[in-house]
């Protein structure tokens, strides 16, 4: 067949085992574009010779392999030469040695070399300083493990602090976990000993399943397995947990009592900076307000004077170190004038006015039970189906109706709460995400938008709101949903281990696992990869265990996950070691005994929580939590101008504006005083100060006086005991 100039679609020659043409006529070689030995091309169409057909297969032979090194050298410029990469790296290291320095500058020198984590830092900035250069002038690159701990410049910055804490948390657990961990070796030893001395006779070493082959020989050899998983799997490993846990709790106590502690020492710093000599008994408010300048600049003056008015209990013109020492647990209160009508329903009939505010009993049993009913609908639905096919071509009219009611109770809670007030709470944010998600799942169906179909398997987390009605369930659910931000940053901290061994394993074994790899071990028929013909198919056997590879830094990751859940890590681990060394085997075993560190400290965290959670429900029957910490603060007319008096005096006069609103709100209605609420969340502070009440009380003027002298603190006024500080309530 002839082939015109412009037609640009190779012709592809297969040769037989006799050098001929099978697939294609000798002339078409004739009709090829003949590669240069200097990167370019000619059609032999214009050359005036045409080829002999003995000559035919030495120019086939020559223009393949003039294309492969065609090939080789387009792949070579298209690579992105080390230096570019050195280069980009030092670039990166500048930036971190302008940050370092930076930092000595405002330290200190002294300061800075003493600070531990700042010295690893730099160190490791040292070492990839060095590295960058030397890849830059050999002009290649080599094994750099190192590479792994450049996730320290990404603990050590300001948005890490929850990272840093978790590690610090994790390198403080560890003695206890060393000394079971020890234990569990010990008895490894013990059983690999008697294994060797009487079930090595039975172990094959083509099967990889060790207790099988012996039992099948001697039924009495069960006995081995069956105490050695008892005591190595569930009391070893169970007992690891719990004093993990205990270690954990422990800590958790003594980090809130320090805190405590060191809160209390930097308000008597505080205190003793803002006394004065003319009146050493007290704070002054214009003092205090000075303070709250800096504390917090975008508080506003009726702010400022609200917290003076609220720590001072004992309503004297001075501030007492006793009513100062609530500074922290008042000084994040959110102000706000009360108002005579609350909410705009405030005088509908009772019952409007409970339904509007999400506090009638038969209006959320109602929605409780569409719910319910809506549960049951999607599982008749989903057995009902034909064909398998959960996304139908029409929208149920099921989904518009129950759509269509939570629809309503959403209108309805945001019409009588407010759309802040509604999102405070979780529950409501809860379900109105949940509405959300029906809601764009709907449209995703009526309009057929296919990418999109996964949104309405979302539809029976709606399901989660019956869990609300059994007191154990939100106890669960509400422990869940505190964990979410913690959960975060565990989960980068483990990210970052699994950063540091993916770089290692690329480093040491990236394309060692492949298809049809490792033939001569056990495991060889999880990496086999086989075509065959049966009838008239083609059938492919694949083992898919090369899949779990470290030859980029995604593949190493998923291959991590796969190795912390224990999904047949035994198979990825000989793969490896039968293309390498048994050596490899240590790179395993170190990732196996980190992640069950980092993992039990992950399942210690839940349980501590929950555990804490529901200790405070069972100490605390009225379980306030959920309302929060609210305070009540009356101010006068003649208060209000007595602090724009002072105000004007100290050349601030700007900022009594909102000081002129709320004298001006005054006498709009003809009142003599503002009521003011002061709202914010319970911390863990909050609930830890209540359920280590006793122990803080414990801690007398001895464990006191230690702590401070330690501090190198001199105290005017020494408690009796660690009072704790009176946080305020509803």
């Amino acid at each position: 067949m002839a082939v015109s100039m412009d037609d640009d679609v190779p012709l592809i020659l297969t040769l037989d085992d006799s050098g001929s043409s099978t697939s294609a006529p000798l002339d078409s070689l004739d009709r090829e574009e003949l590669p240069n030995e200097n990167g370019g091309s000619y059609d032999i169409i214009n050359d005036a010779s045409s080829p002999a057909a003995g000559d035919c297969c030495a120019q086939q032979s020559s223009a393949q392999h003039n294309w492969e090194m065609n090939y080789q050298e387009a792949a070579i410029y298209l690579q992105v030469s080390p230096d570019v990469h050195a280069t980009l790296e030092l670039f990166a290291l500048m930036v971190v040695v302008f940050e370092l320095s930076m930092k000595m500058r405002w330290l200190g020198f002294h300061t800075f070399i003493r600070h531990k984590r700042t010295m690893v830092k730099t160190c490791v900035l040292f070492v990839q300083f060095i590295e960058a250069t030397v890849v830059l002038v050999r002009q290649t690159s080599h094994v750099r493990i190192t590479r792994a701990l450049r996730c320290i410049f990404l603990v050590d910055c300001r948005y890490c602090g929850a990272v840093r804490r978790n590690l610090r948390q994790i390198f403080q657990s560890l003695p206890p976990f060393i000394d079971i961990l020890l234990l569990l070796l010990f008895f490894m030893v013990i059983f690999a000993i008697l294994g060797e001395l009487y079930l090595w006779k039975y172990v094959f070493l083509i099967f990889p399943d060790v207790m099988m082959p012996s039992y099948a020989r001697n039924p009495w050899s069960c006995v081995f397995f069956i105490v050695y998983l008892s005591i190595e799997l569930y009391f070893i490993m169970n007992l690891l947990l719990a004093v993990v846990f205990d270690t954990f709790n422990d800590i958790e106590k003594r980090k809130f009592k320090s805190l405590l502690l060191h809160k209390r020492t930097a308000i008597q710093h505080a205190y003793r900076l803002l006394i004065t000599k003319q009146r050493p008994s007290g704070i002054s408010f214009r003092h205090f307000e000075g303070l709250l300048r800096f504390y917090k600049p975008r508080m506003c003056t009726r702010e400022r004077y609200l917290t003076f008015k609220a720590l001072n209990q004992s309503n004297t013109p001075l501030l007492s170190l006793k009513d100062f020492y609530n500074f922290y647990e008042v000084v994040g209160l959110k102000w706000k004038a009360k108002r005579n009508r609350e909410h705009w329903f405030d005088d509908l009939p009772r019952t409007a006015f409970l339904i509007f505010k999400g506090n009638m009993l038969c209006f959320n049993d109602s929605m409780y039970t569409v719910v319910a009913v809506n549960g049951i609908w999607i599982l008749v639905e989903t057995f009902m189906l034909q064909g398998g096919n959960f996304f139908s071509r029409n929208v149920p009219w099921s989904y518009i109706v129950f759509l269509t009611i939570y629809g309503v109770e959403l209108l309805l809670k945001t019409t009588g709460l407010g759309p802040i007030e509604y999102l405070s709470s979780g529950w409501n944010l809860f379900d109105f995400s949940v509405t959300l998600f029906a809601f764009l799942g709907l449209m995703a169906l009526a309009f057929n938008m296919e990418p999109f179909y996964f949104i309405v398997v979302l539809r029976p987390l709606q399901l989660l709101r019956l869990f609300k009605l059994k007191k154990r369930y939100r106890n669960v659910l509400d422990t869940m949903f505190e964990l979410f931000p913690r959960m975060a940053s565990l989960g980068l901290t483990l990210l970052i281990f699994y950063y540091c061994f993916a770089i290692v394993g690329m480093e040491f074994f990236a394309g060692v696992v492949y298809p049809n790899c490792c033939n001569t071990s056990t495991v060889a028929d999880s990496y086999r990869w086989v075509n065959h013909t049966v009838g008239n198919k083609t059938v492919v056997e694949e083992g898919y265990y090369y899949l779990n590879n470290f030859d980029n830094i995604l593949n190493s990751f998923v291959t991590l996950f796969e190795l912390t859940v224990v999904n047949d890590w035994y198979i990825i681990m000989e793969g490896v070691t039968s293309e390498t060394t048994h050596w490899s085997r240590l790179y395993f075993m170190i990732f196996y005994i980190v992640t069950m560190v980092v993992m039990t400290i992950i399942v210690a965290f839940i349980l501590e929580a929950f555990v804490f959670r529901m200790n405070y429900t069972r100490k605390n029957q009225d379980s306030e939590e959920d309302n929060g910490i609210v305070l009540e603060k009356e101010i006068s007319k003649e208060e209000v101008i007595g602090i724009m008096e002072l105000y004007k005096r100290s050349s601030a006069a700007t900022e009594t504006s909102q000081l002129q609103k709320i004298v001006l709100q005054m006498d709009k209605h003809g009142q003599v005083s503002t009521l003011f609420l002061g709202r914010r969340s319970r911390t863990k502070s909050d609930l830890s100060m209540k359920m280590y009440e006793e122990e803080i009380q414990v801690c007398g003027c001895e464990h006191w006086n230690v702590i401070v002298l330690s501090l190198g603190v001199s105290v005017q006024q020494k408690p009796s005991a660690l009072q704790v500080p009176d946080v305020p309530s509803e």
